[in-house]
This record gives C-alpha cells, structure tokens and sequence, in this order.
C-alpha cells in the first residue's frame, strides 16, 4: 500500500480548514501534517516539514474584507514562495472566484507543479485528491470554470480591439480574410502597399 501523501493546508476560517483536514484524511490516501490559518504560519510549516503538497486558500490571513470585495493574494505570494524554495512540493490554490486575472497571477511564472480549483470543490473529495496528485508530480490542473473565465477573457479583449478599429481597418481585414496578400488589397483599395503592411501587421498570423 502506498505511503499517504504528505500535506499542508492554509485557510484563514478554522471551520474550514479543520473540514478539509478530516475530509482529506478520511481518504486514507493524504496525511496532512499541518493546518494553518496565516501565510507567515503556511510557510514556517512548509520550510520545517518539506510536504508533498500544499493546499491553500487564496486569501490569506485570516482579515474579512470589506463586503464584495476581491480577495488578497497571499495564497498566491505563497504558492510562488514555495514553488521556488520548495520545487519538489506542489501547490493546489482555492478560490471562490472563476476570475481569469487570479489564474494568470498564479501561472505568471509557469504552471508545473500548480492547480487552481474553485472553493466549492472542497466537498469533491476525489477532485481534491487529483489535483494534488497531479501537483505533486509536477503537473498542472485549472478548474474548468476557471477555463471558461480564461476563454471569455480572451473573446472580450478581441471584441474590444475590432470595436476600436477605424472603418478603413476593418476593410483590409475582411480583404485579409478572403485570402488577398498585401498587394492584392492595396490595389482593390487603392491604397498604397505600405499603409496596407502597416495596419495589416499586428493581425498577421506571424505577429500572433
């Protein structure tokens, strides 16, 4: 039978961090030798016990916050502290927030040894667990609706960029869609090679 994976986990609500410290145990597959409730405690813990794996909350110390507002990231200072002291133990981010802007803060530096999961996952026992599996073998995991958020991200920044193209910009690239090159559209424009090259550039698959 294999060892129980090593753990440390970080939450600033000690209801919380005691239910996920039973749930995880009661797994049989995690040992978890630390629960803390304050970056400065999660990274004192995880210099002295050098765990597997690290499974925080996003928010971290233990500071309510005003109402609606976004969450500090401590956990995520932390993740990246550890990540370079510590390469070998990987690090499983909680959050409440689908947000793109906290999974590229998260992934800045490279995503091996990084999941960032939704807090609600705390009652998937078994999604849990993969996701500090994978982290501990240096891989990575994003929750899928974290993947959503990425994606609209990305489809409102492009929307946004065809909103602020003027009418003669928008021309050349419905001529660059119909598979026309640079002298083709100046000349059923008429316009000049190089005004077509430089407003053609920024959106030419080998400036992508």
């Amino acid at each position: 039978m294999p060892e129980p994976l090593r753990v440390v986990t970080a939450d600033d609500n000690y209801l919380v961090r005691e239910g996920v410290r039973r749930l995880l145990e009661d797994s049989g597959d995690v040992l978890v030798e630390a629960a803390v409730g304050s970056a400065p405690e999660l990274l004192d813990a995880v210099g002295r016990l050098r765990p597997a794996a690290v499974l925080t909350d996003i928010r971290m110390p233990a500071s309510p916050g005003a109402p609606g507002e976004r969450p500090s990231m401590e956990g995520i200072d932390a993740a990246h502290a550890i990540r370079s002291a510590y390469p070998r133990t990987g690090v499983v981010v909680l959050s409440q927030y689908a947000d793109e802007s906290y999974a590229f803060e998260l992934f800045r530096d490279g995503t091996a040894g990084l999941a960032y999961l939704l807090k609600d996952r705390i009652g998937e026992v078994g999604r849990l667990l993969e996701a500090l599996r994978e982290v501990t073998a240096g891989e990575s995991l994003i929750d899928p609706e974290v993947v959503e958020a990425l994606v609209r991200g990305r489809a409102r920044m492009r929307a946004s960029a065809l909103k602020n193209l003027t009418p003669r910009e928008l021309d050349v690239l419905r001529e660059m869609a119909q598979g026309r090159g640079n002298a083709g559209i100046a000349a059923h424009l008429h316009l000049s090679e190089s005004s077509v090259e430089s407003t053609s550039t920024p959106y030419s698959p080998s400036s992508a």
